[in-house]
């Protein structure tokens, strides 16, 4: 099957959510990347933290409890949480200010080790994945997995939308969209499936001048349940 084109993406979007102006305030933008390389460290550990626990549970009560996160450990100090003992560690896991989970409260330290590891080749985290290509977001996304913990599946790749990062989500929408167009089978975390999703976000990006961020929105937009256009309605 030929992969659809951007304006064939874009209309149906717009057929779906109430037209052109409406699907444009829907849109969110990514930070430049001199933007990110300004966040500090300690502010891509707390939010790589905030999803860890977020996976698999109520983001809003994570939410509601994340100034206790923040006063519990440090701020997401690096350096101090580096230092802490383990069983230090085991303690402020059973803190009744948390959500109280062993393994994610210890993912915290392993990923602060990951972020150290990065400043040790002479760079900040932030201009890390500052400089990462984003024609290569699943490279990202990799390296998060593999020398991070707890951060495969779409918790690495949530978490570097939220910090800004331009990249895609493989949220069932969009993923019921790679399906439905057969660039993918089987399972869409395979190394095969990523590169081909990968390789369609890359020319759309190229053909439209979107932000792989707005395209991952778009392609949501055109499948799966219009609640946004059931708002819509509501208003008139």
């Amino acid at each position: 099957m030929k992969p659809e084109s951007y304006d064939v993406i874009f209309e149906r979007a717009c057929e779906r959510k109430g037209g052109e102006s409406a699907v444009e305030s829907l849109l969110e933008k990514p930070l430049a990347n001199q933007q990110l390389k300004s966040i500090p460290d300690d502010r891509y550990l707390a939010e790589l933290t905030r999803k860890v626990f977020q996976s698999g549970f109520v983001w809003r009560i994570v939410d509601q409890k994340w100034p206790d996160f923040e006063e519990v450990f440090w701020g997401f100090d690096i350096e101090k949480l580096l230092m802490m003992p383990d069983d230090m560690l085991e303690r402020k896991a059973t803190d009744p200010k948390i959500i109280r989970h062993l393994k994610k409260v210890w993912s915290i330290r392993e990923n602060a080790l990951m972020i150290h590891d990065v400043q040790q080749r002479g760079s900040s985290f932030a201009e890390f994945v500052g400089t990462w290509p984003e024609d290569d977001i699943i490279g990202l996304w990799a390296y998060l997995k593999k020398h991070g913990s707890r951060l495969g599946g779409n918790t690495g790749p949530y978490a570097l939308r939220t910090l800004g990062k331009d990249t895609f989500l493989m949220t069932r929408d969009v993923e019921g969209y790679f399906r439905a167009m057969k660039i993918i089978e089987g399972s869409a975390g395979s190394q095969k499936s990523q590169k081909a999703i990968q390789l369609f976000f890359n020319q759309l990006r190229e053909s439209s001048g979107r932000s792989l961020t707005e395209l991952s929105r778009l392609l949501a937009f055109g499948v799966g349940d219009n609640h946004v256009q059931v708002l819509i309605d509501l208003r008139q």
